[in-house]
């Protein structure tokens, strides 16, 4: 199999993984909550999608450098509004 097939391959599977954050943030962003979601989950993914972009980045892999880049930013941002949702929950419901 050449270069191009396998490069094509990466970009394929790096495209329905990455997209498949979208619908969540999606959601996060309209119920403006994210009650549901596992803080420590997206910690330890988040660093490891990070770690992966370092990688990609490192070994000079055009597809895994582009999927991550893009899921760490979506996955971060979750986690942001995760952080962000979750602490004004809290002062909804103790008034501080």
């Amino acid at each position: 199999m050449n270069q191009n097939t396998i490069d094509f391959i990466g970009y394929v599977a790096a495209t329905c993984t990455t997209l498949s954050f979208l619908p969540q943030l999606v959601r996060v962003l309209r119920l403006r909550s994210a009650r549901d979601i596992s803080l420590g989950m997206f910690l330890i993914f988040s660093v490891g999608t990070g770690l992966w972009l370092t990688y990609g980045l490192l070994s000079h892999s055009k597809p895994v450098t582009a999927a991550n880049a893009v899921t760490f930013v979506l996955s971060v941002s979750i986690l942001a509004l995760k952080l962000r949702f979750d602490r004004d929950a809290v002062k909804e419901v103790t008034g501080v």
